[in-house]
């Protein structure tokens, strides 16, 4: 996944991206997330602030700091938080948002598309053939990309 510090869709998430996160660790399936952020313009997601933010909310997979932004173009990643799911032959089976609770708190009816499409790519190899795009703040590039 594709986080950041300081989206506000980020922060709103982030319980439901924990829980989601354990819970897929409990399957067996591996979890980190990666800061693309361009630190000099924002600041809240220099390294040193992720560190802090990853130690005071108690991540339970690496936070990782993409410096030169390859990562995020080498994904196509596009905004925070943004999530991929892969199969064990590494092919992208999910490619979308974490849920349909938006930046709303999560109630008894929302739809945890990340956690069902990761089940079902666990059990099959596959994803699910409908998926609804991430939502969230822009990947904050450095000038000239």
């Amino acid at each position: 996944m594709f986080l950041c510090n300081h989206c506000p869709y980020v922060k709103t998430a982030l319980p439901r991206i924990l829980e989601a996160a354990r819970e897929l660790q409990a399957l067996g399936l591996g979890v980190a997330a990666i800061s693309s952020n361009d630190p000099a313009a924002y600041p809240e997601d220099s390294f040193d602030k992720m560190a802090l933010l990853a130690e005071r909310e108690k991540f339970p997979f690496p936070y990782l700091y993409d410096a030169a932004q390859e990562v995020a173009r080498a994904y196509g990643a596009v905004c925070t938080p943004d999530f991929f799911g892969f199969n064990a032959a590494l092919e992208l089976q999910y490619r979308g948002r974490i849920d349909d609770a938006g930046m709303n708190p999560a109630t008894p009816k929302t739809r945890h598309e990340l956690l069902e499409a990761m089940r079902s790519i666990a059990a099959t190899g596959k994803g699910p053939q409908e998926q609804w795009p991430s939502i969230g703040c822009s990947i904050k590039w450095r000038d000239g990309y």
